[in-house]
């Protein structure tokens, strides 16, 4: 597939352009020639990458997180072309949030800690919030930003003598390639409008 990469040169973007390279796909520079546009840039930067692909009907995969979801779902509505979102791209962090939703059913008291690099513009993580919309209303998200760390989140159930603790640590950004191909490969078929959820294809 010819995939326009917005952000190549950020740091999920270095990582995710060879990879696509690798699996078969081949990048180009232009929504004139691209089938596919995956988007991991900057909150403020998505509505419009996402405007000049929807309107070279090209569908758009988005990676970036704290940017108008309801702003983009209009523009993906008004186009008549898939958007897809997701908050994490790990597998892994994925099957974190169905574990927690789970687990809140029975431990209804829990709270969200969220760890970042220092240099995440969002606070708290798309991840994050997407958890909490999982679980009883009003669970607490605590946000750390330092340098060293890359993206970890842990959600602690309490209960009369115990806790239970679901952690998912992301240590290197090469754990978002096998979602971002998969969400490749679905994009097109999805109905038009914004999916969000690496969940919704799995």
């Amino acid at each position: 597939m010819k995939v326009l990469l917005f952000g190549r040169r950020g740091k999920v973007g270095s990582v995710l352009a060879p990879a696509l390279e690798a699996a078969g796909h081949e990048l180009v520079e232009s929504t004139g020639d691209a089938e596919a546009a995956v988007d991991f840039t900057r909150p403020e930067a998505v509505e419009e990458n996402v405007r000049v692909a929807l309107e070279d009907g090209v569908p758009v995969v988005i990676g970036t997180t704290g940017f108008d979801q309801e702003r983009v779902a209009a523009l993906a509505r008004v186009h008549e072309l898939p958007v897809f979102y997701a908050p994490n791209f790990a597998l892994g962090a994925v099957l974190m949030m169905r574990f927690a939703a789970q687990a809140g059913k029975v431990m209804p008291q829990a709270e969200i800690v969220e760890l970042h690099h220092d240099q995440k513009l969002d606070l708290p993580s798309g991840t994050a919030k997407a958890t909490a919309a999982l679980l009883p209303a009003g669970t607490p998200i605590h946000s750390v930003r330092l340098p060293g760390l890359v993206a970890h989140q842990e959600v602690i159930f309490g209960g009369p003598g115990q806790t239970l603790t679901i952690r998912h640590d992301t240590t290197s950004r090469e754990a978002f390639v096998p979602g971002v191909l998969l969400a490749l490969d679905r994009v097109r078929a999805l109905p038009a409008g914004l999916t969000v959820g690496l969940d919704a294809l799995l």
